[in-house]
């Protein structure tokens, strides 16, 4: 669903849900293909539950769940044979939508004239199978940043605008899952264009689909389905409400904008900085991250050179470099800005925060650093008196 049809979207009647079985998944992905969509999914490789390039259905992650803490992502067994009850893994939908590396033109040196090429390559048309309520929530927020300014971005925008999103609901969330707290999840907010949540009890695997765009309604109706019943519809809704109640992670009840700006100079920055390897690992796996820099690389000749975007990061030294030195030398102030800046002045910015509470951040920390941890430690010390420590600002 393009980014202003999702402004305009509200969740379908109910009375247009379908229920459909595993053959119906099957049928699902057939029908995208035949559709001329690229779809991606969650699959089973190196150890994750990572995002790849689905040619069917039997490649969904079927029987497989993961145990999450800080620093820690392990693949478990299911019995239940549920494709999707599994938290956010290490990869977002950001890498299809803003590509980590991305050409920005080459130039050659032919005949003593300098020639400029860009690339203009279509991109493939997405369908996006599998999508977390907090995902399509950092969708939306990346359309905000990408699209929704004066200056919109043209890689973005075209592998966004023919974007199909498939949301599927939350009903096993991880212990590092706090949408709750952001107000993302674990049920599915507008935007997408089929949204189902799937169950799998005594009375068997399905799945509770509901169209929100007509091109949703049409593949809906290409599918093996039959109206859904009262029993399956309150069954998928207790499953996201308990999924609600069983959040690993909460934010502290709290402004986190005004914690955030009225804690700068709190001790607990250097607690953290002194932890934190600023190696961008959690820049990398935000699904709402989107800083770039540009690198400039030419042949041995001198007569070939290209200029490509390539992702950065505020943890990177040279992020901040100016004349002189970088503007934030310590790790202390690279990770405050991070922080800062994606629960706090990201208002400023977009309008909303830029934490969906994913808990991608936490997991893939080296060293387990859990943001909420940190924000509910700024927050003890907005309450007990910042006033009575003794330690001095930087």
């Amino acid at each position: 669903m393009s980014a202003d049809a999702e402004m305009n979207s509200s969740p379908p009647a109910e009375s247009d849900s379908q229920v459909m079985g595993k053959d119906g998944m099957a049928a699902l992905v057939e029908v995208l293909l035949r559709r001329g969509f690229t779809v991606v999914g969650p699959t089973v490789r190196d150890g994750a539950i990572v995002l790849a390039e689905l040619r069917s259905a039997d490649e969904l992650p079927y029987g497989w769940g993961v145990e999450l803490d800080a620093g820690r992502y392990r693949l478990r067994e299911r019995a239940d044979g549920a494709a999707f009850a599994n938290a956010a893994g290490p990869q977002s939908w950001k890498p299809f939508l803003h590509p980590p590396r991305v050409r920005e033109w080459s130039a050659d040196r032919l005949k003593g004239e300098l020639v400029l090429t860009t690339d203009h390559t279509a991109p493939p048309r997405y369908a996006f199978l599998g999508v977390r309520p907090c995902d399509l929530r950092a969708i939306a927020i990346q359309d905000r940043v990408m699209t929704g300014g004066v200056y919109r971005d043209p890689v973005y925008e075209g592998r966004r605008s023919g974007a199909l999103l498939i949301v599927v609901e939350c009903t096993e969330p991880g212990a590092t899952c706090f949408c709750v707290s952001m107000g993302t999840g674990p049920a599915s907010g507008p935007g997408y264009d089929l949204v189902m949540t799937e169950v799998a009890d005594e009375d068997g695997h399905r799945f509770w689909v509901r169209s929100g765009s007509g091109e949703g309604a049409e593949i809906l109706a290409e599918l093996p389905a039959r109206p859904a019943d009262p029993e399956t519809r309150e069954v998928a809704r207790a499953g996201v409400t308990a999924a609600a109640d069983r959040m690993g992670r909460t934010m502290p009840e709290a402004d986190l904008r005004e914690l955030m700006a009225g804690t700068l100079d709190a001790p607990r920055w250097d607690d953290v900085a002194g932890r934190c390897l600023t190696c961008g690992n959690c820049t990398m796996v935000c699904p709402t991250c989107f800083c770039t820099t540009s690198e400039d690389v030419t042949d041995l000749t001198g007569d070939h050179a290209e200029r490509w975007r390539v992702w950065d990061s505020c943890f990177d030294l040279d992020f901040s470099h100016l004349h002189g030195g970088p503007v934030r030398a310590s790790s202390r102030s690279r990770y405050r800005q991070w922080m800062t800046h994606k629960l706090g002045t990201w208002y400023d910015q977009f309008g909303s925060s830029g934490c969906v509470g994913c808990g991608r951040c936490i997991v893939w920390c080296p060293v387990g650093i859990d943001i909420t941890e940190e924000a509910a430690a700024l927050h003890d010390w907005t309450r007990s008196g910042p006033s009575a420590s003794n330690e001095a600002a930087p």
